[in-house]
């Protein structure tokens, strides 16, 4: 019953709400706190600079050398970030699974500097990229890696060129390719640098990378260093992609008048500070008109979405050979580290022998492998048979990844739905296991991660400018399947009483008379899920 499938009745991209909706005053009100903290950061910095030198010193020329920063990276940083430091980087100790143990700390300067306080607090986590519960330090996963360890030790010691390719990352790689249904995949020892050291290696000059505005860093990065053509649409706005590629296979590449050499459109699962789920099936009818490649992130997605966990492709039901390149990360839904690109053979082939994190960068480790390979191979368990090669069986756990998965989708729907009828602006589509509530004011941000931390240890992340638009403020929960009922149940109340105190539920779609208590959210839970299908 609980399982993340697309579903006509709830498409995502007819959403019932919208970053909008919360109306011109919310809008005007933060950014007249914006324009406070600015006009008085920039009055203590010129009187700084004329009055007190040497503490400002760091912000001038001195010595022939330019400071380090530009000005409005030192001036955000200093002015408006460093009053949410508590908030940011909290120091942890031990796994960061269901519950995560914080490290105390306080500070007397403004969140200038810390001091331990050698205490910690138990704190339900509802902040990690731990979607399906692997990040743990007992169970069948973690016995496979221990075995490892003693057997194989903790480092590859070499590039894949090198002395780094060992059975058990061939085997491993093989496991990854069926599993996402691709003809092969290539194991990268970094998540970031999937994208970025990968992305070189498809594109160069003469080609044209359309992209998604929202698209994550990485893609960024390896679109840039790439030396290609960066054109960017509306996210997930079918329409204004299609105007993209018609223009640019209309015009072709600028001043030469040539056409472009390839067209790569570069995409995401799930849009990690949206929680939005890409419109593939409407991108593939365009992929097949306007006969582009095809790249998808589903850093995100993969073990998070879809009844088997495949990602995107399995969430729409797709064949995942119309996608020409699947990258994915292993950190999120299967708690290793480093990522994947899965394709044809004869792409894969190409990957190995020109992309930098295959000839330069060491292989994945060991340990790490062992933990993708038996958090994968729980998921697949039994309807896959057994591969050649290595004996799985004795590294792979019993099928408790299906179980992961439903508890994962009950548990996004239910806080979702939960905190949409409670009044809360919250964004993103039913499935996905990513939750942005809009707070839009860093004021309401700070104290909202505050007080859900002093008065119910819960730890939450929120999420600012640069990484999402000025105004645009959000808490970002992280589902998991670790979660109980009584977890989410428990965040719900906190949220209600919090948002309450600080006028954060801004959604004017629910009217008073509509909104429900988050008793009687907790009471019908069950319902709010199967109506949210």
């Amino acid at each position: 019953m609980w399982v993340s499938r697309f579903s006509p009745s709830t498409n995502p991209q007819k959403q019932e709400i919208s970053a909008e909706d919360a109306g011109y005053f919310t809008y005007l009100t933060t950014y007249w706190s914006y324009l406070l903290v600015f006009l008085i950061g920039h009055v203590r910095d010129a009187f700084g600079k004329t009055f007190s030198g040497q503490s400002h010193a760091h912000l001038k020329l001195h010595n022939g050398y330019a400071a380090l920063n530009s000005d409005f990276d030192s001036f955000f940083t200093r002015r408006v970030k460093s009053r949410l430091d508590d908030c940011f980087g909290r120091p942890v100790s031990g796994t960061p699974a269901r519950t995560i143990t914080l490290l105390d700390r306080t500070s007397s300067d403004n969140c200038v500097s810390f001091k331990y306080t050698q205490t910690t607090t138990q704190a339900l986590n509802i902040s990690s990229y731990n979607y399906l519960g692997f990040a743990q330090s007992q169970g069948s996963c973690s016995d496979a890696v221990q075995a490892t360890i003693s057997e194989l030790g903790v480092s590859s010691s070499g590039s894949r060129d090198d002395v780094g390719s060992s059975p058990l990352l061939i085997e491993t790689e093989k496991l990854l390719a069926q599993f996402v249904g691709a003809e092969d995949a290539m194991l990268v020892s970094q998540g970031f640098a999937t994208n970025s050291t990968t992305l070189p290696a498809l594109v160069g000059k003469g080609a044209l990378v359309i992209s998604d505005e929202y698209n994550h860093n990485s893609i960024r990065f390896g679109t840039r260093l790439s030396g290609a053509m960066v054109r960017t649409y509306k996210h997930n706005d079918m329409r204004d992609l299609e105007r993209l590629l018609r223009e640019a296979i209309s015009q072709g590449q600028p001043r030469r008048l040539r056409a472009w050499s390839k067209i790569l459109v570069v995409v995401e699962g799930i849009y990690s500070m949206e929680g939005s789920i890409v419109d593939l099936p409407n991108i593939l009818r365009l992929k097949d008109k306007y006969k582009f490649y095809l790249y998808l992130d589903e850093a995100h997605s993969i073990g998070a979405l879809g009844p088997n966990g495949r990602g995107t492709c399995d969430y729409y039901g797709i064949d995942p050979s119309r996608v020409d390149l699947l990258m994915g990360t292993l950190t999120k839904s299967f708690g290793a580290s480093g990522g994947y690109i899965a394709g044809s053979k004869a792409v894969i082939a190409h990957m190995r022998k020109t992309c930098h994190s295959s000839i330069y960068a060491e292989s994945v480790s060991p340990p790490v492998i062992s933990q993708i390979l038996s958090a994968v191979k729980s998921i697949m368990v039994p309807e896959s048979p057994a591969l050649p090669g290595l004996s799985l069986d004795k590294r792979a756990p019993m099928p408790e990844g299906k179980r992961r998965l439903r508890r994962l989708a009950f548990n996004a729907r239910y806080l979702r739905a939960g905190l949409r009828k409670l009044g809360f602006i919250v964004i993103g589509d039913h499935d996905s296991p990513v939750v942005p509530l809009l707070v839009y004011q860093p004021g309401k941000m700070l104290l909202f991660s505050r007080l859900m931390l002093q008065r119910y240890s819960i730890v939450v992340v929120i999420v600012g400018y640069p990484a999402t638009p000025l105004v645009s403020g959000r808490v970002r929960f992280c589902v998991s399947a670790a979660h109980t009922k009584q977890d989410i149940d428990q965040i719900l109340i906190a949220t209600d009483e919090i948002g309450e105190a600080l006028g954060m539920k801004l959604n004017r779609k629910i009217a008073v008379a509509q909104g429900w208590t988050v008793e009687k959210v907790i009471r019908n839970a069950k319902d709010l899920v199967l109506l949210s299908h």
